[in-house]
């Protein structure tokens, strides 16, 4: 591999640059080529790469040998990480990859549908409790529904975190863990979501059930959590409360879920082999460790080699659990590269599986430990927009598709781009030959996401949509604040050179209003100290990229914003709004766009807050009533904002007939940390369509909404 000065020129001279005109013109060329033929270049069957993807948990940049000369770790204090070192020097690293949070459920969510997390109810921190309502609608097309439908095997093993739903005795779903019964299969889990396998933790593993040794904790009103989860079913349930098995195979030990999970993914592995039960089909597992988060709990040994104990700096000295527990995700990575250098493949005799494999490892965002060991030469760590928060490693390799040589012996590749998780979903789209979502016609999908396969294969990528991230515990008052970054954009005539970072406070993902707050030029300051937000000489560019950041905030999605849209109309529900109202509809036109209401019950009741209905106890939209929106033409719907007031936050929206999504409110969270911010990224609403706004419990056991309409924001679709 280069060397630490050799790789910080070689970032240097790549710096990829982007003109936002010409990016726009170039991808909606590339979009509508996309939409019209499906994909530019469908794959065979026999081309499809079997799939591995790889995640640590809060794995900094300098938690891992393979990225040592750039983050200039000395030999005394860096982990040792052979394996991840040899999936470098087969593959790819990129140095300049980001995870779309700083924390986990988050960034997990925008891997899986290539999608902004923000875009989800979740504006920051992760979810909260042992239930957390499934952030992934039912029908929202994931990573595993697109293999699937590919003709993919799908199985997903470690840690989950993006939400699940369990179930009462009597088969309804439940309201929370308190209500729930944990012999019942669960309502919601990683099936629902195109796996066809799921072995996992409900969320991190110190809170996903208590420790099978533990027994002043694992008692029938233990709090915790369910323990494994196989599918649908918590395995270690007794039936006695909630208290869970303590002794055999399925007992919930913190220290085995290494090797416990590692055996589980090689025993689906295996049954693609000749003779195995899926035998000619490709596959897909998703491996998100469960290292190296707190607590440290490495096991003993990982198929024989230890693990425990034997963690190395690259000087050879011992170093502790912390380190322990990174060396684990080292051993069970070159357990998979093992087993696919080990084994032909039957779709394609005489090579094997490591040649038509694409390994992908990385972390879901930076170090939980804030120091320049684990972070390497960047600002601050985990729940940070800072870039310790959010810039990861990120190792890459298919011998089979150019993308790395597929030599140990080599010094690997390195490759400078600028790329996103949530740029995954499309770069797979174009491997395997699937067709992307079509935003204009209303379907939902990965409207985020950019392919980056020309990287993966070696070239420096000089256009892309900007990339955002978000989340900033060093915010002073809400830790909601986002972050977009834009290299040596062109506006106005003028190129303005730099790798330009640009914060907003917590109003851009609540409400779509841009209040820039800092900005950073990568390239001469990588560790962000010299804030240059108030200087003159930028101040053109601090327009541009806020306009930019309300622009791809507002309108859905980075495909979307390509979209051929009017200007932005608000229909604000205020006492001096005029309008008409006949037959249970209240009709109101704004610009060149009229909106229809229709009331499920009584009519229009104004205050200075919003709209509710006259029928409701308090004048609110309650009681389960409803409001159906409609446009007279169609329009991209940017948001709605809901007022709680003295009411309660709560109910669902819908739109058609796809999967309906919770109600949350401008003023109320419906989540453990405040979550409050406008209903946003609702997508294309064609003509005649329908929007439902409902008062009533979105699983039916909730309690029910109480609340006012107070505006909607469109852009009428050209």
């Amino acid at each position: 591999m280069q060397n630490l000065s050799e790789c910080a020129k070689n970032q240097r001279r790549q710096t990829p640059s982007v003109d936002a005109t010409l990016l726009v013109m170039k991808y909606s060329i590339f979009l509508s080529l996309t939409v019209a033929f499906g994909s530019l270049l469908p794959a065979t069957e026999a081309q499809k790469p079997n799939v591995i993807l790889m995640m640590a948990d809060d794995m900094g940049m300098g938690d891992t040998s393979a990225f040592q000369d750039f983050t200039g770790n000395t030999d005394e204090v860096q982990v040792d990480t052979p394996n991840m070192e040899k999936l470098a020097r087969t593959g790819v690293r990129f140095t300049d990859a980001h995870t779309p949070s700083s924390r986990c459920s988050p960034t997990r969510y925008g891997l899986l549908t290539g999608r902004y997390p923000w875009r989800n109810r979740l504006k920051h921190w992760v979810l909260f409790g042992s239930q957390g309502d499934p952030m992934i609608e039912k029908d929202r097309p994931t990573l595993a529904t697109m293999f699937r439908e590919e003709g993919y095997t799908t199985a997903m093993t470690g840690k989950w975190h993006v939400g699940l739903r369990y179930t009462r005795s009597d088969g309804s779903p439940a309201a929370a863990w308190e209500d729930a019964d944990i012999t019942q299969p669960l309502t919601d889990t990683p099936v629902d979501h195109g796996f066809d396998m799921a072995r996992f933790t409900s969320r991190s593993h110190g809170t996903s059930g208590p420790d099978a040794g533990n027994k002043k904790k694992n008692g029938p009103q233990q709090t915790v959590g369910p323990g494994h989860l196989h599918d649908r079913a918590a395995v270690a349930a007794t039936g006695d409360g909630k208290a869970l098995r303590r002794d055999g195979e399925n007992a919930y030990v913190h220290a085995k879920l290494g090797s416990r999970f590692s055996d589980l993914s090689v025993k689906y592995l295996e049954s693609h082999l000749a003779g195995g039960e899926n035998e000619g089909k490709p596959f897909f597992l998703y491996y998100p460790s469960p290292s190296n988060h707190g607590p440290y709990t490495p096991d003993e040994a990982i198929d024989g080699k230890s693990s425990r104990g034997t963690s190395r700096t690259k000087a050879g000295k011992p170093m502790d659990l912390r380190h322990d527990y990174i060396y684990e995700n080292d051993l069970i990575l070159g357990r998979f590269l093992d087993w696919l250098e080990s084994n032909d493949d039957p779709r394609h005799p005489g090579k094997k599986l490591v040649e038509t494999t694409l390994v992908i490892f990385t972390s879901d965002n930076g170090a939980e430990k804030n120091t320049q060991e684990a972070s390497g030469p960047f600002r601050s760590n985990k729940g940070s927009t800072y870039e310790g928060g959010h810039r990861v490693p990120y190792i890459v390799s298919w011998p089979g598709g150019n993308v790395g040589d597929g030599d140990a012996s080599t010094p690997g590749e390195t490759n400078a781009s600028p790329i996103c998780h949530t740029d995954i979903y499309a770069t797979f789209s174009e491997i395997i030959g699937h067709e992307l979502p079509d935003p204009a016609n209303g379907e939902k999908g990965a409207e985020d996401s950019f392919s980056v396969l020309k990287a993966w294969q070696g070239e420096v990528l000089h256009e892309r949509p900007p990339m955002f991230a978000h989340d900033h515990k060093e915010a002073k008052d809400d830790p909601a604040v986002s972050a977009l970054r834009l290299d040596s954009p062109t506006f106005n005539g003028e190129r303005i050179e730099g790798q330009w970072k640009l914060f907003f406070d917590a109003s851009l993902l609540r409400m779509g209003k841009a209040v820039p707050i800092e900005l950073y030029d990568l390239a001469s300051d990588q560790m962000e100290e010299d804030n240059r937000v108030s200087e003159p000489e930028v101040e053109s560019l601090v327009k541009h990229m806020s306009q930019l950041a309300m622009d791809h905030r507002n309108i859905g999605g980075h495909r979307l914003a390509l979209l051929d849209v009017g200007r932005e109309q608000v229909f604000e529900f205020k006492p001096e709004m005029k309008y008409e109202f006949a037959d249970g509809k209240l009709s109101a036109s704004g610009g060149n766009v009229a909106i229809s209401v229709e009331f499920s019950d009584g009519k229009p009741s104004f205050n200075r807050t919003g709209m509710g209905a006259s029928s409701g106890a308090f004048e609110q939209v309650d009681g389960g009533e409803t409001l159906l929106l409609s446009f007279d033409r169609d329009v991209v719907v940017q948001n709605v904002a809901i007022v709680a007031g003295n009411g309660q936050c709560g109910g669902f929206y819908q739109v058609g007939d796809k999967s309906p999504l919770a109600i949350y409110c401008i003023d109320a969270a419906i989540d453990m940390n405040d979550q409050s911010g406008v209903l946003s990224d609702i997508g294309v609403l064609k003509k005649g369509d329908k929007l439902l706004l409902s008062s009533a419990p979105h699983y039916g056991v909730e309690d029910d909404g109480r609340w006012r309409l107070q505006s909607v924001s469109v852009r009428p679709l050209k």
